[in-house]
């Protein structure tokens, strides 16, 4: 389906608490074309955490081994020695593998000793094609027996994307989804052609020579079929590119789909990402349950966007000032009001329905199972989902990915998602993890402040920390906020 900006969209992030893994399979019958049929055959949705031996990385793993011609990847986050094997298998039965990846530049810039052992060295010594590009790179897809030399092979093709990246965290951890597609040539083809533009505005890793491979197919609108309830946006949209050098413009892409996806709601909206920092999003957010309060508005974010009332009066002071000091440079004002706010307060406060994942007095990265997929379905029937974060950053900052997969086509791939909501938005409410953790505080002794992860309100959590300040004083000193990861317990 082609998008009225005749743009691709990118994948927004999602999580499961459950792990399961779902084969999408339409049925023909009302409403329900052969060629949407031909579409969803082959569907499947793997949502982290998962079993070791069911996770996206064994998934992955087999979709290398049983790639013919060429692999291409992008991907920002990359540590699993079972999918470096399997690339290793694919380049020595002739498999072409290109790998575009974050972690290169900083690779590429160790000393020269140090360049062979490093992710990007050890890749390229298995005969993968590292490259990097000169902003993030934050996709998470692979394209297996891609057309980036015959367009004909969208048909056969297979395209991995979603919110996980390739670690042993985003597999057995995390809260993630994965998405296996086959037989869906548009979207093939609108990755594909995103990965060839990256690459071929891309910088070598240099740790190893490769005859640098641009693709042939030269993939036009034209080429792409304009399927029913099927898009894919791209953050690349939003920028302009000489040789290497990418320079960003004021467009919204993904942004503006996800705000048109929230005025069009009529009975639920069910958000879950890692950040809610995106101004557009939640200015939508807010006036769709002013507009409509009995509307089912839910949103489920990573416990570190979790704010007091009084970290709320900060963040407003600061854009306060700031506007005062952009003066009359409208460049400058839009800086103030897309830095990295937390909205998640404010959307609150709104009177929309507010849970964070909740696992830690404190927030640290070195013990958070965070919440990390990133999704949003409107009404039961519209699914957005990718890499992207509900930031300024990932629109103007990063390249990211966004679907959009709308229903009858995709209608159990959606109905996949909205159970998996339904599931994170209760994680740890039904086993009473939070009465649990109150008895426990309660007996006196020492006590977690790293603990099981529970869903909770904002005022949920207020209350519990104030609980935990009370027992513990000592959890606001220096030592305990210098060194989160060394004070998982307190002792009073």
């Amino acid at each position: 389906m082609r998008l009225p900006s005749a743009r691709a969209l990118p994948l927004l992030l999602l999580s499961a608490a459950v792990a399961c893994s779902v084969a999408c399979t339409s049925e023909t019958g009302d409403g329900v074309t052969g060629d949407e049929q031909y579409l969803t055959e082959h569907s499947d949705i793997i949502f982290s955490p998962a079993p070791a031996e069911a996770s996206h990385l064994v998934r992955l793993a087999k979709e290398i081994d049983g790639a013919k011609k060429t692999i291409d990847i992008a991907i920002y986050s990359y540590r699993d020695a079972a999918i470096g094997e399997a690339l290793a298998r694919a380049v020595a039965r002739g498999v072409k593998v290109r790998f575009l990846y974050d972690q290169g530049s900083k690779d590429s810039h160790l000393p020269a000793a140090s360049l062979a052992t490093s992710t990007s060295g050890k890749l390229e010594a298995n005969g993968v094609d590292v490259r990097y590009i000169t902003k993030i790179l934050h996709h998470k897809f692979m394209i297996v027996d891609g057309p980036r030399d015959d367009l004909a092979l969208a048909k056969s093709a297979h395209l991995v994307t979603g919110s996980a990246n390739w670690t042993s965290s985003a597999a057995s951890t995390f809260d993630e989804n994965t998405i296996i597609f086959q037989k869906q040539p548009e979207l093939v083809l609108r990755f594909q052609r995103d990965f060839d533009t990256m690459w071929a505005h891309s910088k070598d890793f240099v740790g190893k020579d490769f005859l640098y491979e641009l693709s042939t197919s030269n993939i036009q609108d034209a080429a792409i079929p304009d399927t029913a309830h099927t898009s894919a946006l791209f953050t690349s949209a939003n920028f302009t590119v000489k040789d290497t050098t990418f320079s960003v413009t004021p467009t919204n892409t993904v942004a503006d789909a996800l705000v048109a996806g929230i005025n069009g709601a009529t009975k639920s909206i069910h958000l879950a990402s890692t950040h809610l920092r995106s101004r557009e999003v939640a200015e939508a957010l807010i006036a769709k349950k002013k507009a409509t309060p009995a509307l089912d508005v839910r949103v489920y974010l990573d416990g570190q966007e979790f704010i007091a009332a009084g970290t709320q009066d900060v963040q407003l002071a600061k854009v306060q000032t700031c506007l005062t000091t952009a003066g009359t440079s409208e460049a400058k004002k839009r800086d103030c009001l897309n830095n990295d706010f937390l909205f998640g307060y404010q959307v609150g406060s709104s009177g929309v329905d507010v849970r964070y994942k909740l696992y830690a007095y404190r927030w640290d990265a070195s013990y958070a199972p965070q919440m990390h997929s990133k999704y949003m379905v409107v009404d039961g029937s519209k699914l957005y989902t990718g890499s992207y974060n509900l930031s300024d950053n990932s629109e103007h900052g990063t390249f990211e990915n966004e679907l959009l997969l709308e229903a009858p086509t995709h209608a159990r791939l959606i109905a996949a998602f909205e159970a998996n909501f339904e599931s994170i938005w209760k994680t740890g409410r039904d086993e009473n993890k939070l009465a649990a953790l109150d008895a426990r505080m309660a007996e006196g002794g020492a006590f977690p402040i790293v603990f099981d992860p529970m869903a909770l309100s904002s005022d949920e959590i207020t209350v519990l920390k104030d609980r935990i300040r009370t027992k513990c004083p000592a959890v606001d000193s220096d030592a305990f906020r210098s060194a989160a990861t060394s004070h998982r317990v307190c002792t009073p």
